[in-house]
């Protein structure tokens, strides 16, 4: 991508990009589910693939032209199947949301019961909270975690015994530990169900076999493409030897459910960056780098700890960390986003397990390695960024969130005028501007 293109043809636009990217450039990407894809995953993103119309699946198109289309999305399939050693591979969802519900359309009816991770619990949107569509159209039974964060097994077992779902969700949006597949699939075999492993957050660690697969005990795995894999945006659907053991059908069902029943013609610029990222995780560097998400993910988790911020399950096992910041108070999740924020460390509010206020307004802050880890910061950094979060976080924090919502707006607005001017957060802004000097990104990116 060169913004000089751009700005030849819309400079207003390159304006905004040259922003973002000086942002990007100039601070510390910390959500959890951020990457940095390579300039080649994005040079594939923005290639002549962008003007091509494929509507169905390779060799069986409603549209001429696609012989080189065919040949991209078959090298994405062949490395994703290898990668994750699964039977059947869909590369065509928008996104993961997209490739969700796919799921729900190619093994559900309508009313059918599915049980997922309660979002406020660090479940996903998509897997069953009451106001997405898989609470709309099907009969959600979200299960929970226990008061110390980890997966109630004993909840789990119970609903499943009860309810006997037709699905069951593992995976998560705000989950810290490694997740417990094998133990999932014992309980879908009991109660005859699909188990669905969603490991958007974690794919890249599995495909480094960083972290075990869920491909021995599930049917269907959906992932993202950006997150720890450091694609584009996009999503996959992979069928599992079970799953087709289960039902030989389901491949076939996967792919109707997304084509037609759920989108039109594939992104296939998208499906190229895919095929790229893929190809770098198959590289030896590529484990090197996984492994250095969890390391730097642990050392984080222990600077925070030692500068007294409580973390959800007291630590991580993967990319991920959920700062609780009830010790001060509860609702303070957008004060710590906020403050970070101006302090050039992005990270984003969230819910934390027996949330005490809202979703809007919750009482904790997610983050995580990932990007970090691919500017090439180590262990140290992650002790100075750990030290500099945890000075910011205790300046955000002595403000309070008013119970009375008709009182939060004037809190909101004179919390801002007065953190903006904070001697603290000012100084820890430098102190991230010189450390991102020492790791460049994108440097021939003009």
């Amino acid at each position: 991508m060169a913004i000089a293109d751009i700005e030849k043809s819309d400079p207003e636009v390159a304006a905004v990009v040259r922003k973002e990217l000086e942002r990007q450039r100039n601070g510390l990407e910390l959500i959890p589910s951020e990457n940095f894809a390579s300039p080649a995953v994005m040079a594939a993103v923005g290639s002549v693939l962008t003007n091509k119309y494929s509507e169905g699946y390779p060799h069986k198109r409603y549209y001429g032209g696609n012989e080189f289309i065919d040949q991209v999305e078959d090298i994405a399939i062949e490395r994703a199947k290898k990668i994750f050693g699964v039977e059947h591979v869909n590369v065509q969802p928008y996104s993961g949301s997209p490739a969700n519900f796919a799921v729900y359309m190619a093994v559900c009816e309508k009313g059918d019961t599915v049980t997922g991770l309660n979002l406020v619990d660090g479940g996903h949107l998509t897997h069953g909270w009451k106001v997405s569509a898989g609470a709309i159209f099907f009969n959600s039974v979200p299960y929970h975690v226990r008061p110390d964060g980890y997966i109630d097994f004993d909840n789990v077992r119970e609903i499943a015994r009860k309810h006997k779902p037709k699905l069951i969700w593992c995976g998560a949006t705000a989950y810290p530990r490694e997740f417990p597949f094998k133990e999932f699939g014992e309980i879908a075999d009991e109660v005859g169900a699909y188990l669905v492993a969603d490991i958007a957050h974690i794919s890249g660690l599995v495909a480094a076999g960083v972290h075990p697969s869920p491909v021995p005990y599930a049917h269907i795995v959906t992932t993202t493409t950006h997150k720890t894999l450091r694609g584009p945006r996009g999503g996959m659907i992979m069928v599992t030897k079970k799953g087709i053991e289960k039902d030989p059908d389901l491949p076939a069902k996967i792919d109707k459910a997304v084509f037609p029943g759920l989108q039109g013609g594939p992104h296939d610029h998208v499906t190229a960056g895919i095929a790229v990222a893929l190809k770098e995780a198959m590289q030896p560097e590529f484990r090197e780098y996984a492994e250095q998400i969890v390391k730097n993910s642990r050392a984080l988790a222990s600077a925070l700890a030692d500068e007294g911020m409580k973390l959800v399950t007291g630590g991580s096992d993967n990319h991920l960390l959920l700062i609780d910041l009830t010790p001060f108070g509860k609702g303070k999740g957008l004060f710590a986003q906020e403050a970070l924020d101006l302090a050039g460390m992005t990270v984003n509010k969230n819910t934390i397990p027996a949330e005490p206020a809202s979703p809007f307004y919750p009482s904790g802050v997610r983050l995580g390695t990932p990007a970090v880890t691919t500017r090439g910061m180590k262990e140290e950094e992650m002790k100075l960024i750990g030290k500099w979060m945890a000075d910011v976080i205790k300046e955000a924090v002595k403000y309070e969130m008013p119970d009375d919502r008709e009182k939060r707006k004037d809190a909101i607005a004179l919390f801002r005028k007065e953190i903006a001017e904070n001697s603290v957060v000012k100084e820890t802004r430098q102190k991230v501007l010189e450390l991102c000097k020492r790791f460049p990104l994108y440097p021939d990116l003009e």
